[in-house]
């Protein structure tokens, strides 16, 4: 038999907050954290906003010699992982280590250390790059650096499936404390990619918004959406094993019941345009739970703000839940964080387990007027309060990846 999972701690870095108290409380408030760029010029640049992190000190979080080891990217894992621990009440040397692990993803790693050490090749010689530069770039350091700052010797792994990188950690990390493979595992994602190449790229894919108002920048299901816009952070969480949560008296904030994931088998960048995949995902994560559509509360959206996402995501929820599609509340935590790549499924899960926690489903801000074809109830102009019992987060990836967690209030 499945053993049962719960959260029992949380740990985040966002545009909006430092902290899971700032970023919820924001959050809540519908404060948008989009801004112009500030980490490099624009000037040569189509795109000018950015969600970017702001404030944040990495040795407030860390020693001085430990930060200096580690990009932006593990920077903010580690902090969020730091502030997830304590906040799950843990102490780890009362635990086999060997039975805690780390599962924490990012889509790019960092693109900012290939920039740097590229122009000293050019410039200076190959001999002049920084020894630690394959070690500072690769993006299972930040599963790495979790695991060395806290002493977690578990299991240590990371997913990198593009945007869906957080929410396929986490659900694999699910999976291990499920099957016995560890008690207790720090799970989500991060990243940290507002620099030229990252820009260029994306904006050449056209999949940025080109928006000079931050309010109408990031606005998913709008008619008038046009790409989405770059974000950075890092969300993380600690999942545990039900009765060992119980046995240390743990606050526990709500039961993990159900993941899906399926890949499309269609296009590189678009997701399949019946929404067949995603839809599966999200079915196969119900049938685990042990639940129907009707069931479900609220859904937190990948909801980019590009047309094909939206519109698609919306075709897979009407696939996955038929008649009960109109009933459930859907929104884009993105709409105020911008797109935090493979950050984005730990930070939204963050914001279902708060929503279920308060009882309160943030509005989709900046949405004014939906798109014709996107006819379900995405909070837009206010946020919906009510009790929520079961949540559906969904994250999905270049490449096809689509991954589905079903969150329970746990009773």
């Amino acid at each position: 038999m499945k053993r049962r999972v719960v959260v029992t701690g949380l740990g985040a870095v966002t545009p909006i907050g430092n902290t899971v108290e700032e970023f919820w409380n924001n959050a809540k408030e519908g404060k948008v954290g989009i801004g112009e760029i500030t980490k490099f010029d624009t000037s040569d640049y189509k795109v000018k906003l950015a969600a970017e992190v702001k404030g944040f000190v990495a040795k407030e979080h860390m020693d001085f010699k430990a930060a200096k080891r580690m990009e932006p990217f593990s920077q903010y894992a580690v902090a969020a992982a730091e502030e997830a621990y304590k906040d799950s009440g843990l102490d780890l040397e009362k635990e086999d280590v060997f039975r805690a692990g780390v599962i924490v993803g990012s889509g790019i790693g960092s693109l900012q250390v290939v920039e740097r050490e590229y122009e000293k090749i050019l410039t200076k010689g190959p001999g002049r790059v920084n020894p630690l530069m394959v070690p500072l770039m690769i993006s299972n350091m930040a599963a790495g650096n979790i695991s060395i700052q806290l002493g977690l010797r578990g299991k240590c792994t990371n997913v990198v499936t593009a945007c869906a990188s957080g929410t396929n950690c986490i659900g694999d990390a699910l999976r291990a404390i499920q099957y016995g493979d560890a008690d207790i595992m720090f799970a989500g994602g991060t990243e940290s990619c507002i620099c030229p190449t990252g820009v260029a790229g994306f904006t050449s894919l056209t999949a940025l918004s080109a928006s000079s108002d931050p309010m109408r920048a990031s606005i998913p299901f709008d008619k008038d959406r046009d790409g989405f816009v770059l974000g950075e952070g890092a969300g993380v969480v600690v999942l545990e094993e039900l009765e060992h949560a119980k046995a240390r008296g743990a606050r526990i904030y709500a039961e993990v019941t159900g993941y899906g994931a399926t890949g499309d088998a269609y296009h590189i960048t678009s997701p399949a345009e019946d929404g067949a995949g995603a839809a599966m995902a999200m079915t196969l994560a119900m049938k685990e739970g042990g639940i129907e559509p009707s069931q479900v509360d609220y859904i937190n959206a990948h909801g980019t703000s590009t047309h094909h996402n939206d519109l698609f995501e919306t075709r897979a929820i009407k696939k996955a839940f038929g008649d009960a599609a109109k009933d459930v509340v859907v929104n884009s935590t993105k709409s105020m964080i911008g797109h935090l790549l493979g950050a984005a499924g730990g930070v939204e899960f963050i914001a279902c387990v708060k929503s279920i926690q308060d009882g309160f489903i943030h509005q989709t801000v900046g949405t004014s007027e939906t798109d014709p074809e996107c006819d379900l109830n995405y909070a837009v102009g206010a946020p919906v309060e009510k009790d929520v019992n079961y949540v559906l987060t969904n994250s999905l990836g270049f490449g096809g990846h689509n991954a589905t967690l079903l969150l329970k209030k746990y009773i």
